[in-house]
């Protein structure tokens, strides 16, 4: 009786078979093709499939081959052939379509992803569906979900017909919690301990702030990564044979603890014993060991090869090879571990730069960018030109992203264009406070700024400030190119009101205007001096009984005075960026010298210097030294009363 079922579908099938063959019992010419049952998929799409045309001759061999050929598309889940005269009609079938693809359940993953993972699978709304291979699309999506350690995860699908022959597929997920590594063993070891292997890894055991960093939360990405990790570290410290054998990962039956381990195999430890240019070097090979960081007798260091590769790269990239390739290639004395190194260096062909063209630029005009290139073109490409070029357009403070590509320009073997693509940011600013303080009162602050004025690369600033104790009001404007050199230039005006005896910290009063103009002078890429000329008039008003300080300043320089201060300054800023920057520094020596001419006479001298380090993910640390000395000459015994 077992085997009756088998029998009968065995037969039937004969008989399926039996039937499509039969279909077509005679050969005969094709003179026309008939299409039946189509609903959503186009005429077209079938023709295009079907190995039978008109004018063909077809059998029962061929017909076989044409119904295996459009079931072959996943289209359809029936397709007959018949004969009416000699019209070929094709009987159809369509799979039923994906209306809609619905979600419910999921909060750690967002719908987007999920919709994402299935497309790598072919499932999408529009498309085909088809129930044998719908397992398929579930399991993607558990994968999705074991990938990010949510092995508890549990997805159950309702299939719903609609009108039409379209079908809509709804999926409720049950996610789970994200399975946490109980422990992670290193097994094999016997150099490094195992803590300070484990230190390289991102994935630990739980922690204090875990649920921060969810460095507890286990998923075969962040492993690759720290099997990588543990790798460079074995690497970079000379054990060239050091090996991963395998790894376990086992999980608790309640799908919330895993326990990881380790195989490894160390080997010995290799040192180098020679270092090798060889090919095309171009470039003088003294040089070129300049930019060598292994050493002979060192322990071997993949990170430092690397590195060496990548300098070696760069040299003749800034020559014009943007496509030079070094490659390391290390000779292993297993029996003395000992390893020669030869840097094969292929430059290739010389490439110029045919454009330099900019993209995303809607606002900030194309001159504004090209005037901060170091790439020119017509010349040989050069690397660390465009990468100059690059860091001076992030500087200007404008985009939020710079990309940088060099495509090849076609039909030429030696030609690339430079293409930097911008996405450009708010340049200006709009600030606005208030507040009270006990020695000041109320107090309301505004700005203005804007550090790309109509797209020109200008800046323009206005502020005011008021309280009881300060009003001012200030003017700022500054043109980076007033010149095509790069010479630039700026305006300050400013009037300014101040009563300390309403902060009662003075017994004194003082209305200042000023107006100055100053140009920046560019040395080199880095270097900038600095000279201005500032005027400034001031009523100084005291009380009836002024300090002996007070009085002392005013008898001695009067209640009204005008003062002419030069100023320079000598500035050198590697700073990536002006505002907010990660890397680099900035170094300034100023002096302001109140010359004769006005009724004071002092000087100012100032150092500053400032280093900026990028910690971890976006924290910066700022070290700053900030240094300044001043005083009188001629007639003036010391600084004026508020700068002292």
């Amino acid at each position: 009786m077992g085997r009756l079922p088998s029998i009968l579908l065995a037969i039937s099938l004969f008989a399926s078979a039996w039937a499509v063959s039969a279909q077509v019992i005679d050969s005969f010419v094709v003179r026309d093709i008939r299409l039946e049952g189509l609903q959503r998929i186009a005429a077209g799409t079938v023709f295009n499939y079907l190995p039978v045309a008109v004018g063909d001759t077809i059998d029962a061999s061929r017909s076989a081959e044409a119904i295996r050929t459009l079931f072959k598309t996943g289209f359809f889940k029936d397709v007959r052939l018949e004969r009416e005269g000699d019209t070929l009609v094709v009987f159809l079938t369509e799979r039923p379509s994906v209306s809609s693809i619905d979600f419910s359940g999921n909060k750690d993953v967002e719908t987007e992803d999920l919709l994402d993972s299935l497309k790598d699978v072919g499932f999408a709304v529009g498309r085909v569906f088809n129930r044998s291979t719908f397992e398929r699309v579930e399991q993607e999506l558990r994968n999705l979900y074991f990938s990010q350690g949510k092995y508890g995860v549990k997805i159950e699908s309702t299939i719903t017909p609609l009108e039409r022959n379209r079908v809509g597929v709804n999926f409720d997920i049950s996610e789970g919690q994200v399975a946490k590594i109980k422990q992670i063993n290193i097994v094999g070891n016997q150099v490094f301990e195992e803590d300070d292997l484990l230190d390289e890894f991102k994935l630990s055991t739980t922690r204090f702030l875990s649920f921060f960093t969810k460095s507890d939360q286990y998923s075969k990405q962040k492993l690759a990564a720290d099997l990588e990790s543990l790798r460079s570290y074995y690497l970079d410290r000379g054990y060239i044979n050091f090996n991963v054998e395998s790894t376990q990962v086992s999980i608790t039956p309640d799908k919330k603890d895993v326990f990881v381990t380790v195989n490894v195999t160390e080997g010995q430890q290799f040192t180098i014993n020679d270092i090798k240019l060889a090919g095309d070097l171009l470039v003088d090979e003294k040089e070129l060991f300049g930019l060598v960081s292994v050493r002979r007798g060192e322990v071997f260091s993949r990170k430092q090869v690397t590195e060496t590769a990548g300098q070696l790269t760069e040299r003749f990239g800034s020559e014009g090879y943007a496509f030079a390739n070094v490659n390391a290639v290390p000779d292993i004395d297993e029996e003395k571990q000992q390893v020669a190194l030869t840097f094969f260096i292929d430059p290739g062909k010389r490439v110029y730069v045919r454009r330099v063209n900019f993209q995303g630029n809607t606002k900030t005009r194309d001159e504004v960018l090209r005037r901060e290139m170091r790439q020119m073109e017509g010349g040989w490409i050069s690397t660390s030109a465009i990468e100059r070029s690059r860091e001076r357009l992030e500087r200007l403070g404008y985009f939020d992203e710079i990309n940088v590509e060099t495509p090849a320009v076609p039909g030429t073997a030696d030609q690339v264009d430079v293409e930097f693509n911008v996405v450009e940011k708010p340049s200006g600013n709009l600030m606005a406070g208030a507040g009270y303080s006990q020695s000041q009162g109320f107090v309301f602050q505004t700005s203005i700024s804007q550090d790309n004025f109509l797209g020109s690369g200008n800046r323009v600033s206005a502020t005011f400030n008021n309280s009881d104790v300060n009003r001012a009001f200030a003017l700022h404007y500054l043109n980076p190119y007033y010149t095509l050199d790069g010479v630039s230039r700026g305006f300050d005006a400013y009037y300014r009101e101040t009563d300390a005896s309403d902060a009662n910290v003075a017994d004194y009063s003082l209305d200042e205007m000023g107006l100055g103009v100053k140009f920046g002078i560019p040395i080199n890429e880095f270097d900038t001096i600095n000279v201005g000329l500032l005027g400034e008039m001031t009523t100084f008003n005291t009380s009836t009984a002024p300090s002996v300080e007070v009085a002392a300043f005013e008898r001695t320089n009067g209640d009204t005075f005008g003062t002419l201060v030069l100023n320079g300054s000598w500035a050198r800023d590697s700073r990536n960026r002006r505002t907010f920057p990660d890397s680099g520094s900035l170094t300034r020596t100023s002096a302001e010298l109140a010359v004769p001419g006005g009724n004071l006479t002092y000087y100012k001298l100032n150092l500053l210097h400032q280093q900026f380090f990028s910690v971890w993910r976006g924290l910066t640390l700022r070290l700053e030294g900030d240094l300044g000395v001043g005083g009188g000459y001629g007639d003036t015994e010391d600084l004026p009363l508020v700068d002292n």
